[in-house]
């Protein structure tokens, strides 16, 4: 529970709006580590994991396997959500012990390469929805502004026009995505642990592919490939896609807490929601204090809301399928120069 008596007791120093902030949350308790919570949490999400493949090896040559393929998409993502966490330092306070289990989550566990994703996130925490910062808006394929559209060229020229009705069937590459990013940038080097994070990353592709072919002939093998990385790809882009998709665009005269929370949504619902989207359907919070524990998100947003109504800072919050149209309705405007064009 809140310590409501912690939070009555006024600051004992003077300080930005962030720090005024913090010091709510410290006193709170919601920085602290919540080793019994992820305990269970890594616990049932391993065992998902067996469970799943177990389930392939009994039911062996039967086209039931593409049910099997669409269950083990959503229990890839959880450990996506867990590799998350940890990145964040909310399960290990330690640098070593969350760089070895992201490591074995990550790069073996769905061949995802740790260091690549953490450096790209890293980069998106510090500049959320910035054009020249943060990775995650950049014109890869789709365009986020309107400048980006005026200056659009090849791809993203051609999808930008129509990305809306394209969003949620490109969601469907990003488990392919992910994949693929992640070997060129350890084909790249430069990483902290790159020998160790290739031979984890080949050895998951070499798990992987050797399971579903030893079970399975040819074709209905590429066929539960398919399913599996396009339902994972679906479900890790409906779960990041509510978080910043159509919010304002920051600008760097902003300070750390409005830089946070003007670029932020969160999504409304209960700890169902929490656990399918990994608590980050609590998006502010998530990003004005990195590390905490997902379990205390969702305490923290009365504390948050609270405060940011004291300053007066705007805090946005809506419904998942309110946030999927906001973002639809934001990449139909973005493009709106291409198909004026």
């Amino acid at each position: 529970m809140t310590d409501t008596t912690a939070l009555a007791r006024p600051a004992t120093f003077r300080g930005s709006d962030f720090a005024r902030l913090s010091d709510r949350v410290k006193r709170a308790g919601l920085l602290d580590r919540r080793p019994g919570y992820y305990t269970l949490r890594i616990g049932l999400v391993v065992a998902a994991y067996a469970g799943a493949w177990a389930a392939f090896a009994l039911i062996g040559d039967s086209w039931l396997q593409l049910l099997v393929a669409v269950a083990l998409a959503a229990v890839f993502a959880q450990v996506a959500l867990v590799a998350h966490d940890l990145a964040h330092r909310q399960v290990f306070s330690g640098r070593r012990a969350s760089e070895v289990a992201g490591l074995l989550a990550g790069n073996l566990g769905i061949g995802m390469s740790y260091g690549w994703w953490m450096d790209k996130h890293t980069r998106h925490h510090a500049n959320p929805n910035h054009e020249d910062h943060d990775p995650d808006v950049s014109p890869d394929i789709l365009i986020w502004s309107t400048d980006q559209a005026r200056a659009a060229k090849g791809l993203p020229r051609f999808v930008g026009r129509f990305q809306a009705y394209l969003f949620f069937p490109l969601l469907l590459l990003e488990g392919l995505n992910l994949h693929v990013s992640g070997a060129r940038a350890l084909r790249k080097g430069g990483m902290r642990h790159r020998a160790a994070e290739a031979m984890l990353f080949a050895l998951h592709f070499a798990a992987y592919l050797g399971a579903v072919f030893t079970v399975l002939p040819l074709g209905k093998g590429l066929a539960f490939i398919a399913i599996h990385q396009a339902a994972f790809g679906l479900y890790l882009g409906c779960t990041f896609a509510p978080n910043h998709k159509g919010m304002p665009m920051a600008t760097d005269d902003l300070d750390y807490l409005r830089k946070q929370v003007l670029t932020s949504r969160n999504v409304s619902g209960g700890p169902v929601l929490d656990v399918v989207l990994g608590g980050l359907n609590h998006q502010i919070e998530h990003h004005l204090f990195p590390s905490m524990p997902s379990a205390n998100l969702r305490r923290a947003k009365p504390i948050v809301r609270r405060f940011c109504a004291e300053i007066g800072v705007p805090y946005e919050e809506c419904g998942l399928f309110r946030s999927y149209s906001i973002a639809l309705h934001h990449l139909h405007e973005v493009g709106r120069p291409l198909r004026t064009v």
